[in-house]
């Protein structure tokens, strides 16, 4: 009786071990099988499609189009990012990573066109003819400077002298403040090409984001196709302009 109880103890306890070290053999395998599945699922996530979040303002889908291809490309290279589009007016500024600062409408040139005449830049405002009053569609690396009346400005193309500034008022006849808080897109051409925006959200959107930084300006055209404007991006990303619009 005395083996009988000695030994029964050293058998049990080596069945035991045994189903232990299934278990823990089965509980290591389903958790390589937990981390290999977690690991999968990061490289998804991070090769997914980025959705661009306009919070509650209202945008085009061409603008959208865009602004989700800038940050899954990364072709602002990580410096933050403006979208203007035209047909609508409006300007979007965005943070490198694609996180929406601001949007407000915007006055345009006078005429509507995709292309700047050549040599445009270098002519004084007041002998550019109304029909090449235009501001230019294309990708533009912007920068802060000052005018010569020493104005901070958000320059977009030096060489035509396109550039993105608050709105100036002195001329009454043009009414510009009044343009720009109208509900119509149809009186926001008036510039020389440049793009005026409110005083405020230059001050506290425009001029923030791109301090102590280089941007990109994305202006989308009104009568080129986008792939016309923005060929490196691929006509398969992007929403070609309708008619309707």
């Amino acid at each position: 009786m005395l083996m009988e109880r000695t030994q029964r103890p050293r058998y049990s306890l080596a069945g035991n071990g045994f189903i232990c070290a299934v278990l823990l053999a089965a509980h290591l395998t389903t958790a390589a099988a937990n981390d290999v599945d977690s690991q999968v699922q990061k490289q998804l996530d991070a090769h997914a499609p980025r959705q661009v979040d306009f919070q509650k303002e209202l945008a085009s889908q061409i603008a959208r189009d865009i602004a989700e291809w800038v940050v899954n490309s990364n072709d602002n290279r990580g410096m933050p990012f403006v979208i203007i589009d035209k047909l609508d007016a409006k300007v979007f500024v965005f943070k490198a990573n694609g996180q929406l600062r601001g949007a407000a409408p915007a006055l345009l040139g006078i005429a509507h066109g995709d292309d700047s005449v050549a040599g445009v830049g270098e002519q004084k405002l007041s002998n550019i003819p109304t029909n090449e009053r235009t501001t230019p569609a294309g990708r533009f690396v912007a920068s802060l400077d000052h005018n010569l009346h020493g104005e901070e400005i958000l320059w977009v193309d030096y060489a035509t002298g396109i550039s993105m500034h608050r709105v100036h008022t002195t001329n009454l006849k043009e009414q510009r403040g009044q343009r720009l808080s109208s509900p119509t897109t149809l009186d926001n051409r008036i510039t020389f090409g440049c793009i005026n925006v409110p005083v405020d959200f230059y001050k506290t959107v425009v001029s923030p984001a791109f301090t102590g930084t280089n941007g990109i300006v994305y202006v989308l055209p009104e009568i080129h196709s986008l792939h016309e404007v923005f060929m490196s991006y691929g006509s398969e990303h992007l929403t070609e302009i309708s008619p309707s619009r």
